[in-house]
């Protein structure tokens, strides 16, 4: 486990990235989402790893991604922020009404990260979909509860980011992983 890695997670459209981008402008080291990040490769490549096409290839893909972020990661000195965690996966996946391979729970269950957690939790006021970002309203709010019960089942204290502007939370989430 690594005391300095921190998450943030949630449902899609939750502020999540707009957060990690103000940390990153901060100074702090932050690791980006891997789902957009797949899903623009395989629509410029034609490929399938989409989660409205193969929802397992896309969690496949987010691993392997999301590993390789979180050994990378290890080089970092001081707090590293990861918008979303691998543990993000089994919620996806618990989401979908998949099962989760045992090396995905495995891999949940071994790259651990600061015992708490910051959820940014649904709020429909600054909701809003994308080309990426295909999730219904109640999609989201229920992906956000998903990632709330995953973290918690895991271990997790959930840390419940407020609802305010972008300044207001990246202060409070700098203040908690500074202390």
């Amino acid at each position: 486990m690594s005391d300095q890695f921190f998450v943030v997670t949630g449902g899609p459209g939750a502020g999540k990235t707009s957060l990690i981008t103000e940390l990153a402008r901060r100074g702090f080291h932050t690791i980006p989402e891997s789902g957009r990040t797949i899903i623009r490769e395989e629509m410029q490549s034609g490929g399938d790893a989409l989660p409205w096409v193969d929802p397992m290839a896309y969690a496949e893909r987010m691993l392997e991604q999301d590993m390789h972020s979180f050994s990378a990661a290890q080089a970092l000195s001081g707090p590293v922020i990861f918008d979303r965690g691998i543990a993000d996966i089994v919620g996806y996946l618990t989401f979908c009404g998949l099962a989760v391979p045992s090396h995905v729970a495995a891999a949940a269950k071994a790259a651990r990260y600061n015992h708490r957690i910051f959820l940014a939790p649904y709020w429909d006021e600054i909701f809003t979909q994308d080309t990426e970002r295909k999730q219904t309203r109640a999609e989201a709010e229920a992906t956000c509860a998903v990632m709330r019960e995953t973290y918690a089942a895991l271990g997790y204290a959930i840390t419940v980011i407020p609802r305010t502007d972008i300044q207001q939370r990246a202060d409070f989430v700098a203040t908690r992983v500074m202390s």
